[in-house]
């Protein structure tokens, strides 16, 4: 069913009649604070997009185990294979 109307009037009559079922003294706050909000979500979505540009542009090498550190493999917890015996002679 077209009425004619593109579907952002739709959304347009929808946000007026709930600014307009707010009191007069209520809606000016309440139309800042959505303001805002945006403002602060585009302020953050840009900061991370640099965040994210200047971290690509300026890698950082990866630090290397402190000695005697180990690694991952050198903690298997119950997946280790059971410890070898050292061979030697047995008196």
């Amino acid at each position: 069913m077209d009425t004619g109307q593109p579907q952002a009037s739709i959304m347009k009559n929808i946000f007026e009649g709930v600014v307009s079922f707010l009191p007069d003294w209520l809606q000016i706050p309440i139309l800042c604070l959505i303001v805002l909000l945006v403002v602060l979500g585009w302020i953050a979505s840009i900061r991370g997009k640099l965040a994210r540009r200047r971290a690509a542009r300026s890698p950082q090498p990866v630090a290397a185990p402190p000695a005697g550190g180990g690694s991952g493999a050198d903690f298997l917890g119950p997946y280790a294979p059971p410890a070898q015996q050292p061979a030697g002679p047995s008196g």
